[in-house]
This record gives C-alpha cells, structure tokens and sequence, in this order.
C-alpha cells in the first residue's frame, strides 16, 4: 500500500503597489507541510490475530482467557497507549459467573477532542452452528469473530505510537460479547455484556468521544460490509463519509452501499446508553444472508482469514483518524 498524502495548498495573494503609476503584483504560495496516512500492516496485524489463537479460546472462565488479557494489557502498554482493565462479573444465561474485562488503551490521554475505536475480543463459549454435534458444544477458536477486529486494533496502536497524531484515540476492546443467548428477550440473556457494563460505568467521569466505529468480523475472505440499520439511524453522517472515503480509495468492492437491518452488536449499547454516536463495520455475506459461513463454529480458524481484509479495513480507520485529527474527514 503506497502511502496517502493529503496536501493543503494556502494561496494568499497580496496586491503590491509603487509609487508610480504602475501597478505590481506579487503572489506568495505557501504549502504547509503534508499530513501523512501511515500505511497499515497487514502481516503485523495477522501476527497479532495468530498470537490470540496461540491461547486457544479466550471464552471467558477459559485459562486463554486470562492469557490473552494480560497479553494485551503488555502490548498496548508497550505501545505508549495509557491502559485500563476494566474488570466486572458476566453473569451469563447459563447461570453462570465469570470474571471480565473491557481493555481500554488510551492514546493521547490529554485530549479533550477524542474517537473510540471498538472490537469485541472474547470468543463463543459454544459452537452451536457447527455440522459435527461432537462440537457443538466446545469453546469456538474464533479467528474472525473476536480476533480480527481485535488484532487491527492492536497493530493502529503500534502505527499511532510510530505516527504521533494530534487526536485523542481511545481503543476499546469489549469482553463478554459473544456469550448470549440465541433468540434472547431478557436483558440477562443478551449479547454486549462489556459494552454495556462500559456505557453505565465510563472509565472518566464525564467522558465524552465525537464518535466511535466498532469492528466485528472483519477479517474474512471477501468480506461485504454492507450499511446496518442502528449505525444509520444514530451515526449516518459518520457512516456515509467512512463509505465514501472507503469507496474513493479502491475499496467498494467490501464497502457497499447496500442496507441491512437491524444487528444487536456492541455499538447498539454505546448509541443507546452511552449516547456516544457509533457505527459497525461488520461482514455481512450475500450468500449467507447473515453472518459469515464460519460464525460459532470450529471453522472460524486461522484459514478463514485473508490478509487483504485486515488491511484493507485497518487502512481505512487509519486515514479516518489521520484526516480527523486534522479536519479533513
């Protein structure tokens, strides 16, 4: 990926007159300094995602779990990145009890001007979808649904700490999503348990994002991210600039413009809660009519993924902070 330049050209001109009867004029073009977008590493960030796996499935109660927490509080730290764990119970429908944490990686901690950049980082306890009843209920590895969007996070951190940004950027990483009930109706029952723990319980008093964008399943082969229906309704605006941009750098092959309905993921909570305007970026196949072919089964391995999509999505956030930071987007 060749990296992007954004030139603002100041062309100011000044009239300047002699004496005489003759008129001079002089003009002065001023070029400021380009703002570079980084380019966004695509085996970096598929390292990452092999490192989740490495612990195996990171459910929480899992021994992966806790493994792959104190991994990612390591890295964030060494990245510069400020970092919370924001622990709290999982109460899951089964009836039972887990320990859980949200990882919050606070770049630039001072800022008042600041985005979330969210993904969900734990992974099914079951695979209920998957063809061998052997399997179904076994903790799923979860490569696309949980470690993709997870492992782009994790590599823009290494790129902002690189790139010094002039843009509060707080990462998020949900626990506790992928543990609900299918077809659930009671609050206990549901999906987002960190998400909506985070927006009742803000790491800062008082704090405040002009927006956030959510990452899930992003990381597979020919992904279609398609516009869902809660990310129209409470963060349009935010949503059809991200196409647009996405589309304007080669990319609409996985950035349609197609509209889907409504998808209960961890962006619900923070529009609805938080009141912090949110959108999903999430793969959306045409030939499932749903979630990938892989979703809550064992096949949701290593070999689901394809590197051109970590890249292409973390290319994408990238030029989206780079352009925020300094106006453009």
């Amino acid at each position: 990926m060749k990296r992007i330049y954004l030139f603002t050209l100041v062309v100011l001109g000044f009239g300047l007159y002699s004496c005489n009867d003759s008129t001079t004029k002089s003009e002065t073009v001023v070029q400021t300094q380009p703002v570079k977008i980084p380019a966004f590493s695509q085996d970096s960030a598929y390292a990452y995602l092999e490192k989740q796996l490495s612990f195996g499935p990171r459910n929480p109660g899992s021994v992966g779990h806790v493994a792959c927490k104190d991994w990612m509080v390591e890295k964030f730290t060494s990245f510069g990145a400020e970092v919370i764990a924001q622990s709290f119970n999982a109460q899951l429908y089964t009836g039972d009890s887990y320990p859980a944490w949200n990882i919050i990686a606070q770049i630039n901690p001072e800022k008042k001007k600041r985005v979330i950049l969210s993904a969900h980082w734990d992974t099914r306890f079951i695979g209920e979808e998957d063809p061998d009843s052997k399997m179904k209920d076994k903790p799923i590895p979860g490569a696309d649904d949980g470690g993709s969007g997870t492992a782009v996070l994790i590599e823009l951190a290494r790129v902002l700490q690189k790139n010094p940004i002039d843009l509060g950027v707080d990462i998020i990483l949900w626990d506790a999503e992928d543990q609900g009930k299918r077809g659930a109706t009671e609050p206990k029952e549901l999906w987002c348990l960190g998400s909506q723990y985070w927006s009742k319980n803000k790491h800062k008093k008082n704090y405040r994002a002009k927006y956030g964008i959510n990452l899930d399943m992003i990381g597979g082969k020919n992904p279609r991210f398609p516009k869902e229906y809660f990310s129209q309704k409470y963060a349009g605006q935010l949503l059809d600039k991200l196409w647009e941009m996405a589309q304007g750098m080669g990319y609409s092959d996985m950035f349609v413009n197609d509209q889907v309905g409504q998808i209960v993921d961890d962006h619900l909570f923070v529009n609805q809660i938080a009141k912090i305007p949110m959108i999903d970026i999430i793969n959306l196949p045409a030939s499932t009519g749903s979630f990938i072919e892989e979703w809550h089964t064992h096949d949701d391995d290593i070999s689901a993924i394809d590197k051109r999509s970590l890249r292409v999505v973390g290319q994408v956030i990238t030029a989206a902070l780079y352009k925020e930071s300094t106006g453009h987007f």
